[in-house]
């Protein structure tokens, strides 16, 4: 029997949220609850932010309710100080009209084993972050360190095809996934438990929880760096990102056309606002050889993230140019640090690396996670 919204608010109803006994369900602190076709369940719990550290043992008991029921695949779920849309009964009130109100921030948040995290973003897609990230990456693993790799870009995972890696995490004790390995590196992405074509029509509280569970519910170990690579642009999952782990600091991925530049200044402001250190922008694409007759074309324009960059006062990571090669080492799993170690391409990825790391070991001690406040 196929499990329904009904069997999953059954099980929710029978969960404590206070020393009253009031049901998970009854206290209207429920989001919308989604089963989706294969099995997987996901649903956000409202909080306030000063309830976080408790409301985490509701959470994992929501989830140890949920799974005990028959058919169920997955189960995604996240804390959120965002109201509730289709509450199951009435959310708790929120702050005043106009007065900011902080997300949640659950206490002692930093990734047990993991030393530093790093976000590499952009404010649009298709300018190349995820081949950005993977050969970040692996640069930093060159550099004789331990690194990880989350693909959080739920709506669409590039990291099973950029790394060629293939099958599905092993469940651990507790349900905790061990990481999938290419390279050295230890990799985690919603690529590996989904279907290659499935299509993720998932909301922002799905997409929150989905990130928050391949953060906290992977078993990383001992890291260096974990690499996130982001969705793009400047919404739940970057803000998710900021909640749900002290950022070491962000890498923002850039053409140099203008259309690009402006949303990459969305980017950089968004981070800035949340206190996240701006670790550098790189410039893709930044430049086309021609492979027959050696001619130099600046396709989407030249040096505009350098000097975007140099105007809000943030290091410039780069050049990386538009190649047949990278894309082509890309397209077979073969990242081109990697693939041609001591190559051009590699180089300059190496060199972002270093710089990188520099940033980070010269930084001190881990950041406190970030307050994050929505108004």
């Amino acid at each position: 029997m196929a499990i329904t919204r009904d069997h999953v608010l059954q099980a929710l109803s029978t969960v404590p949220v206070d020393a009253k006994g009031t049901g998970l369900v009854a206290s209207g602190r429920l989001s919308d609850v989604v089963v989706d076709d294969a099995g997987r369940v996901m649903f956000s719990i409202t909080i306030d932010p000063s309830e976080a550290a408790d409301m985490e043992r509701v959470r994992q008991a929501a989830v140890t309710a949920v799974q005990g029921l028959p058919t169920v695949k997955g189960v995604f779920a996240s804390l959120t100080a965002d109201r509730p849309t289709g509450s199951t009964g009435a959310p708790p009130s929120p702050a005043a009209p106009g007065h900011p109100r902080a997300a949640a921030q659950p206490k002692n948040q930093r990734i047990p084993g993991v030393a530093h995290v790093i976000a590499v973003a952009s404010g649009k897609g298709g300018v190349g972050k995820s081949t950005t990230a993977a050969n970040l990456a692996l640069g930093l693993k060159a550099l004789g360190l331990k690194v990880g790799l989350l693909d959080a870009d739920i709506y669409g995972p590039s990291m099973p095809k950029l790394l060629g890696i293939h099958g599905k995490p092993r469940l651990l004790e507790n349900r905790v996934l061990e990481p999938m390995e290419a390279y050295g590196l230890k990799v985690m992405s919603i690529g590996f438990l989904v279907d290659e074509e499935a299509a993720m029509i998932w909301r922002g509280p799905m997409v929150m929880s989905a990130i928050t569970q391949m953060l906290r519910e992977v078993a990383w170990g001992d890291l260096d760096v974990l690499v996130v690579d982001m969705p793009p642009g400047t919404g739940d999952a970057q803000l998710t990102m900021a909640q749900a782990t002290p950022l070491a600091g962000a890498v923002i991925v850039s053409t140099p056309q203008d259309l690009a530049l402006i949303d990459a200044r969305r980017g950089v402001s968004m981070f800035k606002r949340v206190e996240i250190p701006i670790l550098g922008i790189v410039e893709n694409m930044a430049t086309f050889v021609c492979p027959h007759c050696g001619q130099t074309s600046h396709i989407f324009g030249h040096g505009g993230a350098r000097e975007e960059a140099s105007r809000l006062g943030v290091p410039f990571l780069g050049e990386v140019p538009l190649n047949m090669t990278i894309r082509e080492l890309s397209d077979a799993g073969r990242p081109p640090v990697v693939a041609d170690p001591d190559g051009p391409h590699a180089t300059i990825y190496k060199t972002m690396a270093q710089q990188v790391w520099t940033s980070l070991s010269g930084g001190g001690a881990a950041r406190a996670a970030p307050r994050i406040v929505i108004e």
